[in-house]
């Protein structure tokens, strides 16, 4: 009965995007949904692209192992991130009527940077998406009850998300979304109150994880805590503002108002529903110590689906896992859009002279089946745990794309020269020390590359601008 569900809910999702592909005439209208959509659902498109498989498994798996402080790059940095996109940079960029973050980097700089730094952004992604395909993955294997292996699950999974946005873009991303994110809050919101009942009550829950430490947000005031704390932190707050898929929100929006209150929204909502699967994780713990304490050490992403299938009835196991689909599939088909537009656009497409608009469009589409392939690969042969591969994958344009993208917009003297300074000393920096330096440092790699790239930009654009002035 379930897997009936949950495949009736795959075709139903797949007919969706379909209809809404309908509306596809252009790579505008691909890219970027002809910057057309209301508030409803630039809200709804901003919440479901991020709440994902991270904030379904990951999260609530890192929360019960490490408490609040070990998820503090998401949600509170990822969350600020869409805050802050939405307070200081959705006007600015909005009013530039551009289809990708790229064209902004060689508008403002050039082409050398414009390259740069969308090849960041778009290597940024293979993680995250990757993470989408293991979950996938996951919930056909678990509610197949073991028929369809992780990895077949993986194939079938990339297969239906990539169906629905080769042939609807963005248009078929949004629609979804708004679809899509009545699921996953109502689902959630009925799983907690089932959960909570098993457990004894929120109180008990809440009371039991302070008690336990895991609701503790910061450090020791130790400097030794302190700073791999704010590196994880401002790895998803300021990393992720570059990234290609909050640009296609904030200009998928009819205007300029709605970009920036869709953006705010969007990310308040993020944060707060994150907290429903740390909720239930952690509920699991009360429910049953001595079962999932095991699940805990061998693997705690289970935990979440091991609950709902052995502790709550039908109903709620078909609600739990649409719920599931819903945030991964939304996340998922978005971030494979995402960089396969900014790719086309701001590499290839300079590259093949005489592009019309109907070409155009058929090389993006070309582009998203090829980055899908390479994302496959990775979810099938990467061990890394699902909240590992969204966080980690945000280093490389926190070191590379953030100071050109910000300096560009807030300081009038950043030249092209400073920009280039500014990407390849935080990028070399960065690999640098991923590659040589001792593994117990204190200061995590990424937040020395993301300093020596602000140095890069001001010294750069300074010498660069001494130079020039003179005779």
């Amino acid at each position: 009965m379930l897997l009936s569900f949950v495949i009736l809910y795959l075709l139903i999702s797949v007919g969706i995007g379909l209809f809404a592909a309908t509306r596809v005439q252009n790579s505008k209208d691909f890219a970027v949904a002809g910057r057309s959509l209301p508030l409803p659902i630039v809200t709804a498109t901003v919440f479901a692209t991020w709440f994902g498989a991270e904030a379904v498994l990951g999260i609530s798996a890192t929360f019960v192992h490490e408490g609040l402080r070990g998820v503090v790059a998401d949600p509170f940095g990822s969350s600020m991130c869409l805050i802050l996109a939405g307070l200081f940079f959705a006007p600015r960029l909005y009013r530039l009527n551009i289809i990708t973050v790229g064209d902004y980097y060689r508008l403002r700089f050039d082409r050398r940077v414009e390259v740069l730094c969308t090849l960041a952004v778009v290597l940024s992604y293979l993680g995250w998406v990757a993470a989408q395909f293991k979950v996938l993955g996951l919930v056909l294997n678990t509610v197949t009850d073991g028929a369809i292996s992780q990895t077949v699950g993986i194939v079938i999974g990339a297969a239906i998300v990539l169906t629905y946005t080769t042939f609807g873009g963005m248009f078929s991303v949004a629609i979804l979304d708004f679809v899509q994110i009545s699921v996953i809050m109502g689902g959630l919101l009925y799983i907690a109150s089932i959960v909570s009942g098993l457990a004894g009550g929120v109180g008990a829950v809440v009371e039991h994880a302070a008690s336990a430490g895991k609701l503790d947000l910061f450090p020791p005031p130790r400097l030794m805590e302190w700073i791999p704390f704010i590196g994880a932190w401002i790895t998803m707050m300021l990393g992720s503002i570059p990234q290609q898929d909050v640009f296609q929100r904030i200009t998928s929006a009819k205007d300029e108002r709605t970009a920036v209150r869709g953006s705010l929204l969007g990310g308040t909502l993020y944060f707060g529903f994150c907290f429903v699967p740390m909720f239930l994780a952690y509920a699991a713990m009360l429910i049953d110590p001595g079962k999932f304490g095991v699940l805990l050490e061998r693997d705690s992403q289970l935990i979440l689906p091991t609950l709902i299938l052995q502790h709550t009835p039908l109903v709620a196991q078909i609600v739990f896992f649409g719920a599931v689909l819903s945030a991964v599939m939304s996340c998922s088909s978005a971030t494979l859009l995402a960089p396969s537009v900014a790719l086309s656009e701001n590499v290839l497409k300079p590259l093949l002279t005489r592009l019309n608009d109907s070409e155009f469009l058929r090389l993006m589409r070309v582009v998203l089946v090829g980055f899908a392939g390479v994302v496959l690969a990775i979810a099938l042969w990467s061990d890394a745990t699902i909240y590992k591969l969204v966080v980690n994958t945000y280093e490389v344009t926190l070191v590379a794309a953030f100071i050109p993208l910000f300096a560009g917009l807030y300081w009038k003297r950043a030249t092209t020269q400073g920009a280039l300074c500014a990407i390849i000393g935080g990028t070399t920096s960065w690999i640098s020390l991923e590659l040589l330096g001792p593994p117990d440092s204190l200061w995590p790699p990424q937040l020395v590359g993301l300093l020596i790239a602000g140095v890069g930009m001001v010294v750069g654009s300074l010498w660069s601008s001494r130079t020039t002035a003179a005779p």
